[in-house]
């Protein structure tokens, strides 16, 4: 991956670096913010009817091969501030990664965020999505966000002003995430260091991570398993083109190499027939497909 300067915009970049599939086409113009300051001033600057669309670690998304037309917006390094505002209240940018937010929050002998470190993604998309795995989810514990609109307008919101559940988040406005304030419960920093280490373990155990994939790519189903069912589908190391159903844990697809983004989204949508076909449950996508 080509090493982009900050805080000016360029036009035609692959997004296949900045996604965990490693898939992708092209974005007409990418721009990597230097902070909260900078982003501000560049949504300022953008026409009013240019798309705009934000990407952190890229760990939920899966780009089409023709790419995304606007601005791609990439928040990982640039809005990566992260501080303890006051007792047992943390402020993280949408820019870091859910995991350093784990770790920083154990250091601080804050608990009931140790599962962000088993989430590869960043704040903005745990916000987005209510990410969670483990019995626990971002917006347990969001006290307040900020937020921000295409006219570069800075806004804070409580928690009580969205309608949350189970992976989903709904704005009363078109606004973007760009912090997140967490209200945490004070535990012992060895206790949450461990927790966080268990996780970390279980992960690798059981998770294809040393191999390009957007983690979990369906909501698990009410009193049930998107990967149990997937797998009595006997489709695990089921194969399209570059893409494969992880034959390690089959609510992941892997891209073997050689995946094109065509042949991950006729993968996927094939798991989700199958599904319906043999149990009568409609899958739900957890990973979000942009583009053309």
């Amino acid at each position: 991956m080509t090493s982009l300067t900050r805080g000016i915009p360029h036009p035609n970049i692959s997004l296949a670096d900045y996604t965990s599939w490693r898939v992708g086409g092209i974005a007409e113009k990418l721009y990597l913010p230097i902070d909260l300051h900078d982003l501000t001033s560049f949504i300022q600057t953008i026409g009013k009817e240019e798309p705009i669309f934000f990407v952190g670690l890229g760990s939920n998304l899966l780009v089409r091969d023709q790419g995304i037309p606007g601005t791609v917006i990439v928040t990982q390094g640039g809005l990566n501030q992260l501080t303890a505002v006051e007792n047992n209240l943390v402020r993280a940018e949408a820019g870091v990664a859910c995991a350093t937010m784990a770790r920083f929050c154990a250091r601080n002998a804050l608990g009931g965020v140790e599962f962000l470190a088993g989430i590869p993604g960043t704040i903005g998309g745990a916000l987005a999505m209510n990410a969670g795995c483990h019995g626990g989810e971002t917006w347990q514990y969001i006290e307040k966000v900020e937020t921000i609109d295409r006219n570069g307008q800075h806004y804070i919101r409580s928690a009580k002003e969205y309608q949350v559940s189970y992976r989903s988040v709904i704005s009363p406005l078109p606004e973007w995430f760009v912090a997140g304030y967490f209200r945490l419960p004070s535990t012992e920093k060895e206790h949450s260091i461990e927790k966080i280490r268990l996780l970390l373990d279980r992960r690798l155990a059981t998770q294809p991570i040393n191999e390009p994939n957007c983690g979990s790519v369906f909501r698990n189903p009410p009193d049930d398993y998107a990967a149990r069912l997937i797998e009595h589908c006997d489709l695990k190391g089921f194969t399209i083109g570059g893409a494969s159903v992880s034959t390690k844990h089959a609510n992941f697809i892997i891209n073997q190499g050689n995946a094109t983004a065509l042949d991950i989204e006729t993968l996927i949508n094939h798991v989700k027939t199958s599904v319906a076909e043999k149990f009568g449950i409609d899958l739900i996508r957890e990973v979000h497909i942009v583009g053309y």
